[in-house]
């Protein structure tokens, strides 16, 4: 219990520090987060104990199952010795004998077949349960993530600041938390920008991808057009650089994009259009 005020009171300080609203907002919020937390804690020590008491049982249903089968093997061996003794008997003894076996090798293979699903359903429960303890874990994680906004906001700060290793994290988690929203597009951008900076070219491009291809019409699908074209210029992906800077010049031609792209082009000895300058 002391941790746990502890890990409340730490966490507390965290919200604090990442945004700059009013501190009875903050105040409401943080209750909100840490009720959310809890109720997941729950969720998850009921799930665990209802788990543990279904595999318990098909735990033992198993090694039931396994007790029978050792017992029905020795009542076959037992039975086959019994035979071999009274090969002399009359052929009649020997069938009912063998009706016998007949009879325990069916009743084998039943419990067989029966301690194959009862081991398959107990697979399944675990692999169950390790999926929900998973996706509890995101749900516990995200809970405890800011606001969207507050999130968003810090990392922008941070990479305004050059704090680029902790504006990556921040974005990061701003992609993993919130993928769908209306500035996954700009964490995208921004994440590109700073491996640009590190010359990190390949990397750059994909994420300049992302942003072209799942973001179209928001506001940095320019910018991503024509960072990624530099970018695989410095890659030495000369053609490939200059299919995207053309492809800024038609989609966007009154742009500052476009521009830095004739800019760009006319450096390189290119024409804006579809051929090359001789």
């Amino acid at each position: 219990m002391k941790t746990q005020r502890i890990a409340t009171i730490a966490a507390l300080l965290v919200v604090l520090s990442w945004t700059a609203t009013p501190a009875l907002a903050v105040s409401k919020e943080i209750i909100q987060l840490q009720t959310q937390v809890q109720q997941l804690q729950d969720q998850m020590a009921q799930m665990k104990q209802s788990f543990d008491e279904r595999m318990g049982v098909l735990q033992h249903l198993v090694e039931q199952s396994t007790d029978n089968m050792n017992k029905v093997s020795t009542s076959i061996n037992q039975l086959q010795t019994t035979i071999q003794k009274q090969e002399g008997d009359s052929g009649a003894h020997v069938d009912q004998i063998s009706g016998q076996i007949q009879a325990l090798n069916d009743t084998m293979d039943e419990l067989k077949a029966r301690l194959a699903k009862v081991s398959q359903q107990l697979e399944t429960l675990q692999a169950a349960q390790q999926t929900l303890a998973a996706s509890q874990v995101q749900q516990q994680q995200q809970a405890e993530m800011p606001p969207p906004d507050v999130l968003y906001n810090n990392a922008l700060r941070d990479y305004n600041a050059a704090k680029n290793d902790l504006a990556v994290q921040e974005f990061t988690d701003y992609l993993k938390f919130y993928p769908t929203t209306d500035l996954a597009g700009n964490a995208y951008f921004y994440l590109a920008e700073i491996q640009y900076r590190q010359a990190n070219y390949q990397e750059a491009v994909k994420n300049y991808e992302q942003v072209i291809q799942n973001f179209p019409t928001g506001n940095k699908a320019p910018s991503a057009e024509l960072k990624k074209g530099l970018a695989q210029i410095e890659l030495g992906q000369k053609d490939e650089g200059i299919a995207s800077l053309r492809h800024v010049i038609q989609r966007y031609p009154k742009s500052n994009e476009a521009l830095q792209a004739r800019d760009r082009l006319r450096k390189l000895g290119v024409s804006s259009g579809t051929t090359a300058r001789r």
